[in-house]
């Protein structure tokens, strides 16, 4: 498959030949949706935890008598029926962790890639650098492009003046080949690879 090349300010720049292995699927929806939820649960802390019975602070002895009272028999004051009992079966401390097979994630992957292909949402440039770290120069740039949430994946380095510019740019990210993810890229609608990207996600996917 064979795509058109631009630069930044959307001149012409020749074309690159994308490998259909990583490019050219037909996007599963459930591949791309197990590789998200997959991240999103390695993302949570699992820190959040409430006050069972046996963490409430009060007096063991019985509240009283058993029987005689008209009521409801009870035994201790740090159940969760009483005002300041414990919370009956809370969340604990735990990780969200699931397993996912590292072929499942690398194919998840490239459905990623290809259905931003499939969508008209991928964009090619030869480099992604600038010469002055201006985010002004850079918003310009993608307003006559129409580009407002974006993903930016460059090579092995990022062009410390690009990356700069686009950080105070928001719904713009800018990543290293090394930190591609799916959800990411899912989360912007249009994706931007320049050619030393795709050379080594081609490299690492096909």
């Amino acid at each position: 498959m064979k795509i058109d090349m631009t630069s930044l300010d959307g001149v012409a720049s020749g074309s690159i030949e994308l490998n259909d292995e990583v490019f050219g699927l037909k996007p599963r929806e459930d591949l791309i949706a197990r590789m998200v939820r997959w991240q999103l649960a390695k993302r949570r802390s699992g820190d959040h935890q409430t006050l069972g019975r046996a963490d409430i602070a009060r007096t063991g002895k019985k509240m009283y008598k058993q029987k005689g009272t008209g009521g409801a028999r009870h035994g201790s004051a740090r159940v969760p029926q009483f005002r300041g009992g414990g919370r009956a079966m809370g969340p604990v401390v735990r990780s969200h962790e699931h397993d996912l097979p590292k072929k499942v994630r690398a194919l998840a992957m490239r459905h990623a890639l290809s259905a931003k292909v499939q969508a008209g949402e991928l964009i090619v440039w030869e480099h992604a650098n600038l010469d002055d770290a201006k985010t002004k120069t850079l918003r310009a740039s993608f307003e006559k492009r129409a580009m407002e949430n974006v993903l930016i994946i460059d090579g092995a380095e990022v062009n410390e003046n690009f990356a700069s510019a686009a950080r105070n740019l928001p719904k713009v990210d800018v990543l290293p080949v090394q930190g591609a993810n799916v959800y990411d890229i899912m989360r912007r609608t249009h994706l931007v690879l320049t050619r030393a990207a795709i050379e080594a996600l081609e490299a690492r996917f096909k």
